[in-house]
């Protein structure tokens, strides 16, 4: 497969799943109605950045894939990381488990720094462009938890 069509599919998977998991939350999104803390963003903040992170996120493994460096272990932090990211926002949004959300974010949390070691062992660059997403997930996880909080 050529180095086009690798970082093709690497970025068209996450960017599809976070579109059909947005689309399918976009109802019951009520962000803008929560009592939110200190630092909150505008909603318009979380799909700029979720589309950029999904973008980094897709590069990061077609660098990994485009040079054969994906192995099951790449391949089972990765994508166990995309379903715990796919299920967190129908967990907050649309369930309205706001504890539990925090809990699954942790757990996000847990998985990202794992997947960013084991990217990072094979390729500096594949993981290095994570630590903008742990870094978001980590302010994401400060969010879940002062909204629940704040909300109860």
């Amino acid at each position: 497969m050529s180095k086009v069509k690798i970082y093709a599919k690497a970025i068209i998977i996450p960017l599809l799943i976070g579109g059909v998991v947005g689309f399918i939350i976009s109802k019951a999104i009520d962000y803008n109605s929560l009592e939110k803390p200190f630092l909150a963003p505008p909603s318009i903040a979380f799909p700029i950045v979720w589309t950029i992170l999904y973008l980094l996120m897709g590069i990061s493994y077609g660098i990994l894939d485009s040079n054969a460096l994906v192995d099951t272990s790449i391949n089972k932090i990765y994508y166990w990381q995309l379903f715990f990211n796919a299920l967190w926002p129908i967990a907050f949004f649309i369930l309205k488990w706001r504890f539990f959300s925090f809990i699954w974010i942790i757990v996000l949390a847990i998985l990202i720094i794992i997947m960013i070691k084991e990217f990072y062992e094979k390729n500096k660059v594949a993981g290095l462009l994570q630590i903008p997403y742990l870094v978001w997930t980590l302010f994401a996880t400060y969010l879940n938890l002062s909204i629940y909080f704040l909300n109860k």
